[in-house]
């Protein structure tokens, strides 16, 4: 099995389908795993496995609000597999969330 660690921006319509299924209500903190990469800076990651590969999606404010809007039915069957297609989330993005949230 191959292990993959993603980060938001190199995720795939297809990761982030798997990240939704898994975590239909977002994901807490009993599903976060911590570890240190190669520069012993501290990872927080969510897991999502398929038949051959384990992901660690790293967690940001980003993926969660793209897990939020993420509707497979949005992408096509080639889509699913290409990160550029999904859109963007900008700092105004994630500023607009966090003032609707008050």
């Amino acid at each position: 099995m191959r292990n993959i660690i993603v980060d938001y921006k190199k995720l795939t319509p297809e990761v982030l389908a798997l990240l939704v299924e898994k975590y239909p209500d977002g994901y807490g903190d009993d599903d976060v795993i911590s570890f240190k990469n190669h520069k012993y800076e501290t990872i927080e990651a969510v897991e999502v496995i398929t038949e051959d590969t384990k992901y660690l999606v790293k967690i940001s404010k980003r993926l969660s609000m793209q897990m939020e809007s993420f509707d497979e039915d949005d992408y096509s069957e080639k889509e699913m597999a290409d990160p550029d297609a999904l859109p963007e989330i900008t700092v105004e993005d994630i500023k607009k969330a966090e003032q609707d949230e008050d």
